[in-house]
């Protein structure tokens, strides 16, 4: 079983909308997962706001790659590079610790990370 940032077993992040990149609920990565999608990050208005200005709309559904399109409140595995960009520009959204698995480290120190906790 995959270890989240805490040192524990890796929590489902979120099963609606089903969220991961192997939409499984959990945000593990593995060789495939180019953009690392292994924080779970609570989406707010403003982070989609950032997001899509950077070039990712989460906000619009992409059925090809069954996205549902965001909105405030969801819980969905996120970029560690694109939530670290918009936690040094001051818009990164919550973090759900238990459910953000550990390779997250490699990009934003457990410090930041708990800045940002939803829990």
């Amino acid at each position: 079983m995959a270890k989240n940032v805490l040192g524990t077993d890796l929590e489902t992040c979120s099963t609606d909308p089903m969220t991961g990149f192997y939409r499984d609920g959990c945000c593990n990565t593995g060789s495939s997962d180019a953009g690392i999608h292994v924080i779970c990050a609570i989406m707010t208005a403003e982070f989609l706001e950032f997001s899509k200005a950077k070039g990712n709309d989460l906000s619009t559904p992409n059925p090809l790659y069954r996205f549902p399109g965001l909105k405030p409140g969801d819980r969905w595995c996120l970029c560690a590079a694109r939530w670290k960009e918009a936690f040094d520009a001051g818009r990164a959204p919550q973090v759900v610790l238990a459910a953000t698995h550990v390779s997250a480290l490699e990009f934003a120190s457990l410090e930041e990370l708990r800045q940002h906790a939803s829990e």
